[in-house]
């Protein structure tokens, strides 16, 4: 047995409160997102404090819990440069993003040449217009890159997608006015949070199985060493104030790591962003305080 497996058993698997999530009406995102956290929302909220001074989320993705709060203050980030540049471009040039999208037909030939379009030397909306394009018609959602930082995911079997969800961009666009945008590392992007504040952790997860990870999404991945650093992170911030939640899965190596200083809360969810249909179904997540 592995020293993971034995820790897990120290915590009482049996005694932790199972909440059962549904996603209520409240803003939403622009983008789908592996493992969005949309039907999760109202465990999430009720672990949220109100009004905290500035909110950080280092792993935006989707940003679901960011649109449904939308706070006055928000740093928010993520090692993937095109996706915060496609925020970026969203805040900043909405009009320009809608106008774009727009433009684009739905067809398998128009994304295979869009998808290999060299896009890191446009501007912020035609990133934005870009991802988002891609993100609606490719193969179930996904964002997915190859070790040369190239999109790979093939063209998704829609009928009619909602390409250019305008109500939606504006909205969001709306909500990310005055955010603070950032491109870093997750312990750099919460290193100036101060007591009070409050600090939600969505990291890449802890896969269940072998096949089950999602942490292509960037080239480099996110893997033991990271996740440690990740809780070792938490609870520095723990110590000096900090509100911090975190999501993340039910695997033993996270039980582990989050065993002692931390509680752990069991919520229900049914993947719906995945490759794989047979991995779209109910799973155990965690919520970490």
């Amino acid at each position: 047995m592995s020293k993971h497996g034995a820790a897990a058993r120290s915590v009482d698997q049996g005694r932790v409160p199972l909440v059962v999530a549904s996603a209520p009406t409240v803003g939403r995102p622009f983008v789908k997102w592996a493992g969005g956290k949309r039907q999760l929302l109202p465990s999430l909220l009720k672990h949220a404090p109100p009004s905290p001074p500035r909110y950080f989320e280092p792993f935006i993705g989707g940003g679901a819990l960011f649109f449904a709060l939308r706070p006055r203050k928000a740093v928010l980030a993520d090692v993937n440069e095109r996706l915060i540049r496609t925020y970026k471009g969203v805040r900043d040039n909405v009009d320009e993003v809608i106008r774009l999208l727009r433009g684009y037909p739905h067809t398998p030939t128009f994304f295979y040449r869009f998808r290999e379009r060299n896009v890191d030397g446009k501007s912020d909306a035609e990133v934005a217009a870009w991802f988002i394009y891609l993100n609606k018609t490719g193969f179930n959602g996904l964002y997915r890159v190859n070790r040369d930082n190239g999109f790979n995911v093939p063209f998704g079997r829609y009928a009619h997608p909602n390409i250019c969800d305008e109500p939606t961009l504006r909205a969001c666009s709306e909500a990310l006015a005055g955010t603070e945008l950032l491109v870093k590392d997750f312990e750099a992007v919460v290193a100036k949070a101060k007591r009070g504040d409050f600090v939600y952790f969505d990291p890449p997860y802890v896969p269940l199985s072998t096949t089950s990870s999602f942490t292509s999404y960037t080239s480099s991945g996110f893997g033991e060493a990271e996740q440690t650093r990740l809780r070792d992170t938490a609870k520095r911030l723990k110590k000096r104030g900090v509100h911090v939640l975190l999501s993340n899965s039910s695997a033993p190596f996270v039980r582990y790591l989050y065993a002692e200083g931390f509680d752990l809360i069991e919520v229900s969810a049914t993947r719906v962003v995945n490759s794989k249909a047979t991995a779209r179904g109910a799973i155990v997540e965690l919520l970490i305080k």
